[in-house]
């Protein structure tokens, strides 16, 4: 599975990364802002992007709404990672397009399983 993790803090991409290739085996591409991630998802198209909530810039969800305008991301399943949990929030989240959440700090032993069962359930 090819995922794209767009998040601004460098050492979360890597931990993500690595749990995710070694553990899952996916093919995983980074971008670390929200532009850039809309750029690489625009070229790659990812069958799942995992989306920071809060960035600079350009924040998650106005990311989000970026990526379901375009014709190449439009369909294109997105969990957010966030430590901004309350319940008023993930249905936010999930009010605007996205498949779920995973937990920051997340398990890097299960974020592969948990990527994947958020993908399964929104099919």
């Amino acid at each position: 599975m090819r995922v794209l993790l767009i998040d601004d803090h460098p050492q979360i991409l890597r931990i993500a990364q690595m749990a995710l290739e070694r553990v899952g085996g996916f093919d995983v591409h980074l971008a670390e802002d929200a532009a850039e991630g809309i750029a690489l998802a625009q070229r790659i198209q990812p069958d799942l992007i995992v989306l920071d909530v809060m960035m600079p810039g350009m924040d998650g969800l106005t990311a989000l709404a970026h990526l379901q305008g375009l014709p190449a991301t439009c369909t294109t399943p997105v969990a957010f990672m966030t430590a901004r949990v309350r319940d008023e929030e993930v249905a936010s989240y999930l009010a605007a397009g996205a498949i779920g959440i995973v937990r920051k700090p997340f398990d890097a032993m299960r974020l592969a399983e948990d990527l994947s069962a958020l993908l399964a359930s929104s099919r």
